[in-house]
């Protein structure tokens, strides 16, 4: 099969893009390529398909979209990078949860490659930069088939966090790559980590 087709979506509202998943991901068939979106969002609260509303405290003027993704409350906006792995497990042998550790694993791995040091948690999916969370996630299958995906925190505004329980833990920290290295830009970091994906799923492939 053709390695995942990366398309560099820019700077897109979340709601349609979230459309636009929806799309492709139900008229899939066996022979679709798999495809991994890069973009940032406009600001935005995301509340999951079980998040409890009460995990917002004061969305003020930003918008809050119901997703039908795991996970409960998060944000998204300029300066986040955001990554939508639109891929059929079974190509991979993956399951849900080797996926998300997966997609930890290729976020530790980059970070480590700009001397940060990060960990993940079993107990609450996501990478952590000492107990300060750096990456979300948020999936959801169909038919065998993922969207929805990662946010990583790049160079941003953080002080919307502040203003939800991030992922429904009431008073997480969280973080961001700027804190503690340089960065180019969120293209470049979002270049670095669809690299280190597809290597990763291609290894996946060979398994």
């Amino acid at each position: 099969m053709s390695p995942p087709i990366v398309k560099n979506l820019g700077f897109r509202p979340y709601q349609s893009v979230f459309d636009e998943m929806q799309r492709f991901t139900n008229a899939r068939t066996s022979d679709t390529i798999d495809e991994i979106w890069l973009l940032e969002h406009s600001a935005v609260y995301t509340l999951g398909q079980a998040g409890d509303p009460a995990h917002i405290l004061n969305a003020g003027a930003i918008p809050v979209v119901k997703s039908d993704r795991g996970g409960q409350v998060t944000y998204h906006g300029p300066g986040q990078l955001i990554v939508y792995p639109l891929i059929d497990l079974r190509r991979y042998k993956l399951g849900v949860r080797s996926l998300v550790e997966l997609l930890e694993n290729v976020v530790i791995l980059l970070l480590s490659r700009l001397s940060i040091v990060a960990r993940s948690r079993r107990d609450a999916p996501g990478v952590y930069v000492d107990d300060a969370k750096i990456a979300a996630l948020g999936l959801r299958i169909r038919h065998g088939c993922s969207f929805h995906g990662l946010s990583v925190n790049v160079d941003m505004d953080l002080e919307p966090f502040t203003r939800i329980n991030p992922c429904g833990y009431e008073g997480l920290q969280v973080t961001q790559i700027a804190d503690h290295a340089e960065v180019d830009s969120v293209e470049a970091i979002g270049t670095q980590l669809t690299d280190l994906l597809v290597e990763q799923l291609s290894v996946r492939e060979q398994l």
